[in-house]
């Protein structure tokens, strides 16, 4: 599949895959942003992209960045719609408690992975079919609490 880019701003970096194989591309900064602890920033890339119909692009955070300064990806994961036609920005947060922290210019700060949307229709129902976990809900997996899911 091919993914056309525009350049909007100057300097700009093209996404870019590191290995091959890689399931999404690293996505770069085009500008030098200061972040105090938990300061949240919209950060330029310098592009737009073209997603084709039936596709979304997905924003996530580099798992070194996030792990040794704790500048992740606030909304994680980020969604591109296969309509958006604007600069590609990337909402960054500095989670470390402990100082300040600065991205350079050309710094890898996110990346995009493209994927295939399923089309989807909503049908009102007055019923839903029965599931194992039914109306179960937050914590119902035992993450809060002793209950366990049995598999």
């Amino acid at each position: 599949m091919r993914v056309r880019y525009m350049v909007v701003s100057e300097p700009f970096f093209e996404p870019k895959y590191s290995h091959e194989g890689d399931g999404a591309a690293d996505i770069f900064c085009a500008e030098a942003v200061e972040f105090a602890p938990f300061e949240r920033k919209l950060i330029k890339t310098g592009i737009a992209i073209e997603i084709p119909d039936g596709f979304a692009g997905f924003i996530l955070p580099r798992s070194g960045l996030a792990l040794k300064r704790g500048l992740t990806v606030v909304n994680a994961p980020g969604l591109v719609d296969s309509g958006y036609r604007g600069e590609l920005k990337i909402a960054l947060v500095n989670l470390s408690p402990n100082g300040y922290d600065k991205i350079e210019v050309g710094d890898r700060v996110a990346q995009l992975l493209i994927m295939p949307i399923p089309a989807v229709t909503f049908e009102k129902s007055a019923e839903l079919s029965p599931s194992k976990r039914a109306n179960a809900g937050f914590g119902s997996t035992g993450v809060n609490g002793p209950a366990r899911l049995q598999y």
